[in-house]
């Protein structure tokens, strides 16, 4: 059998990138005459990708952008973004330890994020966190992007690993959906960007820092291995 995989979000779950992401929507917002917003809007806007972001960037102004005016948009915030990706953006407190300790386990570790693939790896290249993983995955890497399933389970494959044998841990509705579509166990970190809180989203388990990772994954796995016996 394969070692266990653990897949990791990227934005709000590994790295805390906010003020990269939003600095880029207003350069975009204030460029298209559309007043900025403050980077605590970051929790409602996140989470589901660049184009989203925008969308619900001039949304919130009370603007709805026809799809061939976003095509443009997105094309420049995807242009500005590639070189401002690691300004100011910063690993959440505990990943590396975690990281580090998973792979000393002999895990296998995974990024699958709606971020652009080449953005995800320049990102933690930057922040000397890709060594970790096996496969970085990002909204490019496949014809589906999450929450369609097919996302998760292809980028845990790529890694290497078992889609029968595998953890989702991510900060929004968009991450537990996609192990929930499919059929995997989850860990939600509650200090991500998600305006539903972590607890709602109905994660197998909620953490508040990353030194609580490896005993989710441990409870979790004890839960799983409680079941197999009972049946």
């Amino acid at each position: 059998m394969r070692p266990q995989t653990v897949i990791f979000d990227l934005d709000g779950t590994l790295v805390d990138s906010a003020r990269d992401l939003m600095g880029t929507l207003n350069f975009i917002l204030a460029r298209e005459g559309t007043p900025a917003l403050p980077v605590e809007k970051a929790h409602s806007l996140l989470g589901a990708g660049a184009r989203a972001l925008l969308e619900r960037g001039f949304a919130a102004n009370g603007q709805v952008v026809e799809t061939a005016r976003m095509d443009r948009l997105y094309r420049d915030f995807l242009d500005h973004y590639n070189e401002h990706l690691a300004d100011e953006t910063v690993a959440f407190e505990g990943v590396e330890p975690a990281l580090a300790a998973l792979k000393t386990r002999g895990l296998i570790l995974g990024v699958c994020t709606n971020k652009m693939t080449s953005h995800s790896v320049r990102l933690l290249e930057a922040l000397k966190l890709s060594s970790y993983f096996s496969a970085i995955c990002g909204r490019d890497a496949f014809a589906w992007f999450k929450p369609d399933a097919r996302h998760l389970i292809l980028s845990i494959e790529a890694a290497g690993g078992d889609p029968a044998n595998a953890i989702m841990v991510g900060d929004s509705k968009t991450d537990i959906d996609t192990a929930i579509n499919a059929g995997l166990p989850s860990v939600c970190v509650d200090f991500g960007y998600t305006d539903i809180p972590a607890i709602k989203l109905g994660a197998t388990r909620v953490i508040s820092h990353f030194d609580e990772l490896i005993p989710a994954i441990d409870a979790i796995n004890a839960q799983h291995a409680g079941r197999v016996a009972v049946s």
